[in-house]
């Protein structure tokens, strides 16, 4: 086996009742649900594991997926399965910070709230929106979406998965345009507002305002930002990084082939869904990839890979 790579999903993966296996079977899990509770002060168990309407409101979901996640990760590396480089999705971003050594996890957890009330307030809901467009190259999108303004790319996903964003008109404009110029399908997402994008730069300027405040650690191992598709080893660059994060697109894509072209061939999905796990089926299939969204999907990865034996 070659290089180790953990990767944590996005915004969109959250389900009601992630994570509860992991908090009734393992101490560690039920450890830091409670210490998420403390340091948010609201339910955080209640949050994720019960039907409500919070759960796919943007600053609820981040900490909701970022504790959720991260339980399952720490049990995980007790089981003896170690990264040798993290990535994630928009928010997973900070999972994978936390899992290479750089950030504490209330850090982490605390700063995704505040992120995700900034990322609310930014734009009046109704007036941005994002959409994924299905069958089109990413050079082509991109020729279509230059001459209208307040539309960009949102997320380089996979080879045929492309996410734009914008601004509500603009947005109509561009799915309208994609459409016609023969993308296989244009759907848009359920989400409040056109992140992302520039209209987020303020909520990414309010963000380094809060990130002052937080003391980063060296890294362990390096962790790829979605800003660039690029490893970080140096800690000096992970607080700007962030605060552009949000308002730029996320290159999943390149993060994933440059991580490929630094020797990872085996890929650990960690958290609700499989969504990364299906864009890795479009980006390269010679790797080998595994999802761990409940116990038993750990049970199995553990047999897969010997971990632990």
């Amino acid at each position: 086996m070659g290089k180790i790579a953990f990767m944590f999903p996005g915004q969109g993966a959250q389900k009601a009742g992630m994570g509860l296996d992991f908090y009734k079977e393992y101490a560690s899990a039920r450890e830091i649900y409670e210490k998420a509770t403390a340091w948010l002060g609201m339910d955080v168990k209640a949050l994720c594991f019960e039907e409500n309407d919070r759960l796919n409101q943007t600053q609820y979901t981040q900490a909701a997926m970022v504790t959720t996640s991260m339980a399952m990760e720490r049990v995980i590396e007790e089981h003896g399965l170690h990264p040798d480089i993290t990535a994630g999705l928009s928010l997973g971003e900070y999972c994978a910070i936390a899992t290479a050594g750089a950030i504490s996890l209330q850090d982490a957890i605390v700063t995704v709230r505040k992120r995700g009330l900034l990322m609310e307030e930014a734009v009046p809901a109704g007036q941005g929106g994002m959409a994924a467009v299905l069958g089109m190259d990413a050079g082509v999108i991109e020729q279509i979406l230059e001459p209208i303004a307040k539309v960009s790319i949102a997320n380089y996903n996979c080879p045929g998965q492309i996410v734009i964003t914008g601004m509500r008109q603009a947005l109509d404009a561009a799915m309208e345009a994609l459409k016609a110029a023969g993308a296989k399908r244009v759907v848009e997402l359920t989400v409040s507002g056109p992140f992302h994008s520039e209209m987020l730069a303020e909520a990414g300027r309010k963000l380094a305002a809060e990130l002052e405040h937080v003391e980063l650690k060296s890294l362990n191992i390096p962790y790829v930002t979605n800003v660039t598709g690029e490893a970080v080893q140096d800690i000096a660059q992970i607080k700007a990084l962030l605060a552009r994060q949000i308002s730029s697109p996320v290159k999943w894509q390149q993060s994933v082939e440059n991580m490929i072209a630094e020797g990872v061939d085996t890929f650990v999905e960690i958290g609700p869904g499989r969504t990364l796990t299906g864009f890795m089926k479009k980006i390269n299939r010679d790797v080998t990839v595994y999802n761990i969204e409940t116990v038993a999907d750990l049970n199995e990865v553990l047999k897969k890979t010997g971990a632990g034996a």
